[in-house]
């Protein structure tokens, strides 16, 4: 087996006459790849779209311009990043804010295809070899690989990184290397990472994708300390000017080792990439509309409907439009911390989400935009439907009496209100609930038997949670519950996520459109729920779960891989440790008219700033030149 031999690059060079026949290989079920073959592309289940002499990916302009500068409003981010402000660059440990987007500024093993649901391909590693058992893979680094510096990346980098992320790095990358028993350079451009047999078929899918770091930066610098000093990169991008808090840019690095690669060519074309922090959102779109920011996905249903009639976009040098979503599994919604005792009673929960009017909320709030969100994997096939199929079933058999008796009936819906704002009947059913589950009035008050008031406190960052959660809060206060919302700064709020301080927060998240089991573990198996950063919010800690979140990872095929995420989501959907509220089944954008980029957009990623391209005829007509 390769996990238990050495196979050192000439080895893997000897084995470089097999590569012609990846094309072939690598056209059929990951599992069913034979081994000791050179791959330039892995996935998980079905055919690799792109052969190994492809020289771009179809959703770029591989003719496009250099130049320009894109400064934007990230509408999504990763590990310990934040939108509102700054205060370390180290984006690859649990504690501190860094800015969005200093992925940009490393490499990774392979780079996931945005046309593909769940292929990967080679970045840093020139080819994999995959064990008969797989459990061991095999990197051939590329030879030409460089740091920033001018230093050569080579396998020993990749280890450390491994290692380091293993010990010290945000649970995101520290999660799914727990299985991991190996990272060892067999020479300067070979690695092979193996792991114990436990881990998902998939996992490698995840780790490849691992961001890799300078092993002497490292053994010089303290990994998990801040500051705004920029770690040594490898990616199309360094770091450039930073002020603190307010304004980080990133410059192209034009002499990138990488730039011609495949995966590559047709990407990264800005020279210089800007994003500023705005505290409060209403100020961030005024810097949009005069002309400061670029590019800006709408969030607020408000400023949506109203806000966009100011004379750049009657001019017609500002554009908005609707741009199709991921065809990616999303969740939107309220987590209910049941490391609180008062909350680890379902009735409670449930009685909780009784008291959201989403009817009344979407009419008044959110001028029509947004739809109700039943799922924790919303918009996507493995969202649960009717009752359970006889496959569904038999993941979840074993689980009767141990789990809510309504996962093996209809899948759990949302309720619908009246759409009044204080429905009577939602609300008498919520009081019915809670007097169920021990809590009586006093006062005005729900208490417990030892006299304890159910306090909730409903954690928020933004002044336009405060508004949309407000008539949630009243209802709850209405029926007795001592509800109250608590706005803090970004660097609070992150902190009291982190190590789940709060009653109940809100997360928006997606996942890949192949689900690992790291992906699914991190947010709702009981080992995440004990490690802080994780998005385990809600603290699960059931048996069941995390045995359903092992069959998603056991899933040989998407069919296994479907049955297995539906039946996970009847059950958390059962649960109520999460109340799903809302989704927009499209992109909501605006940007000023002076770029390029190709239609359609892919299906499963939506990058702007690496998609597109500085346009400077278009720029020129808006007098943005």
């Amino acid at each position: 087996m390769i996990g238990r031999h050495l196979l050192g690059r000439r080895s893997f060079l000897a084995l470089g006459a097999a590569a012609a026949t990846a094309t072939l290989l690598g056209r059929r079920a990951f599992a069913e790849i034979p081994a000791d073959t050179p791959l330039h592309g892995l996935s998980a289940f079905g055919d690799l779209k792109y052969g190994p002499d492809f020289s771009h990916f179809d959703y770029v302009n591989p003719d496009a311009p250099k130049g320009g500068t894109f400064n934007f409003q990230p509408p999504n981010w990763a590990y310990n990043q934040s939108v509102l402000t700054f205060n370390t660059l180290n984006f690859l440990v649990p504690r501190g804010d860094s800015p969005p987007r200093m992925e940009l500024t490393v490499d990774s093993l392979m780079v996931r295809a945005l046309d593909e649901p769940d292929a990967i391909y080679g970045l840093l590693a020139e080819r994999v070899v995959v064990s008969a058992d797989r459990n061991s893979f095999t990197f051939l680094i590329r030879p030409e690989a460089r740091f920033h510096d001018g230093t050569p990346l080579t396998a020993e980098d990749v280890a450390f990184s491994l290692w380091l992320y293993r010990e010290k790095g945000h649970p995101d990358l520290q999660l799914p290397l727990f299985k991991m028993t190996e990272a060892v350079a067999e020479d300067t451009r070979t690695v092979r990472i193996s792991f114990d047999g436990s881990q998902s078929a998939r996992t490698i899918l995840n780790v490849a994708e691992f961001p890799i770091v300078s092993k002497a930066y490292f053994s010089e610098n303290p990994f998990d300390g801040g500051g705004l000093t920029p770690p040594l990169g490898s990616g199309p991008y360094r770091v450039g000017r930073v002020a603190a808090g307010q304004t980080i840019e990133y410059e192209r690095v034009a002499d990138y080792w990488g730039r011609e690669l495949p995966v590559n060519r047709g990407q990264n074309n800005f020279d210089r990439i800007r994003i500023e922090f705005y505290r409060e959102r209403q100020a961030g779109f005024e810097a949009f509309k005069k002309g400061d920011v670029h590019y800006r996905q709408e969030f607020t249903s408000r400023t949506w409907a109203t806000g966009y009639d100011f004379p750049a976009i009657a001019e017609g040098k500002v554009v908005k439009r609707e741009f199709p979503g991921e065809l990616r599994p999303s969740m939107q919604a309220h987590a209910i911390n049941q490391r609180r005792e008062r909350f680890r009673d379902v009735r409670v929960r449930r009685a909780i989400a009784l008291c959201f009017d989403f009817e009344w909320t979407r009419r008044n709030l959110f001028y029509g935009s947004y739809e109700r969100s039943h799922s924790v994997f919303e918009r996507s096939a493995y969202r649960a439907e009717g009752l359970p199929s006889p496959a569904e079933l038999s993941l979840l058999e074993p689980f009767r009496g141990t789990i809510p008796d309504e996962a093996f009936g209809e899948a759990v819906l949302q309720p619908a209100s009246d759409g009044s704002g204080r429905d009577r009947k939602l609300l008498r059913e919520a009081s019915s609930l809670l007097a169920d589950a021990g809590w009586t009035r006093e006062g005005g008050i729900l208490r417990n038997d030892r006299g304890e008031p159910l306090t909730l406190e409903i954690l928020v960052q933004d002044e336009v949670f405060v508004r949309v959660d407000s008539p949630w809060m009243e209802n709850m206060r209405a029926i007795g519950i001592d509800a109250s919302i608590r706005m803090v700064d970004s660097a609070q709020y992150q902190a009291r996520e982190t190590e789940f301080d709060f009653d109940v927060i809100s997360v928006a998240a997606s996942f890949s459109a192949t689900p690992t089991r790291e992906e699914v573990e991190r947010f709702f198996h009981s080992r995440a729920a004990a490690v802080p950063g994780t998005k385990n919010l809600p603290g699960t800690a059931d048996p069941a779960v995390d045995a359903l979140v092992d069959a998603v990872g056991r899933a040989a095929n998407r069919d296994e891989l479907t049955t297995a995420m539906r039946a996970l989501d009847r059950v958390l959907r059962a649960r109520r440790d999460w109340i799903p509220n809302w989704f927009a089944a499209n992109h909501r954008a605006a940007y000023w008219d002076m770029f390029g980029f190709v239609e359609p957009k892919p299906d499963f990623g939506f990058p702007v700033e690496t998609l597109w391209w500085f346009d400077e005829e278009r720029a020129r007509a808006i007098g943005k030149a």
